[in-house]
């Protein structure tokens, strides 16, 4: 099943079904088989109107430009989906290891830092007359 997040903008679902297929340029018969086929899991009101989203309508369109310019049937549609949310998963899940090695980079390069300073030896002067230790941090 191929799932969408619901919140706001984009996902905020407000077309009925047939603004919805006009807007797609498909019937709304079509949009009740990709609901059976779960390519689009429009929302539902408390009296079970469907309401579709501009996520949705973008959705639809894409599956429209899929089988009708592309060729492909509708299980392949699906697969093209699920890869696609896979990929922005991915991207997600990459975009925060690198935010994670960064700060990583960034805590190792003070704890080099600290530690180097916390190395230097303190300056010894030997000045005629006996030992005398400065501090130099």
């Amino acid at each position: 099943m191929v799932r969408q997040q619901r919140g706001s903008g984009k996902d905020r679902p407000v077309y009925m079904i047939s603004v919805a297929a006009e807007l797609a340029g498909v019937h709304p018969q079509t949009l009740r088989i990709y609901e059976r086929k779960a390519l689009v899991q429009p929302t539902r009101s408390p009296g079970g109107t469907r309401l579709y989203s501009e996520a949705d309508i973008e959705r639809l369109r894409l599956i429209q430009q899929l089988t009708q310019d592309e060729g492909v049937n509708l299980a392949g549609v699906m697969r093209i989906i699920e890869l696609q949310i896979e990929k922005e998963r991915l991207e997600a899940q990459l975009a925060e290891a690198e935010a994670a090695a960064s700060r990583a980079e960034r805590k190792l390069a003070s704890e080099i830092n600290e530690f180097r300073r916390s190395m230097r030896a303190d300056i010894v002067h030997v000045p005629r007359g006996g030992i005398v230790r400065r501090d130099v941090r």
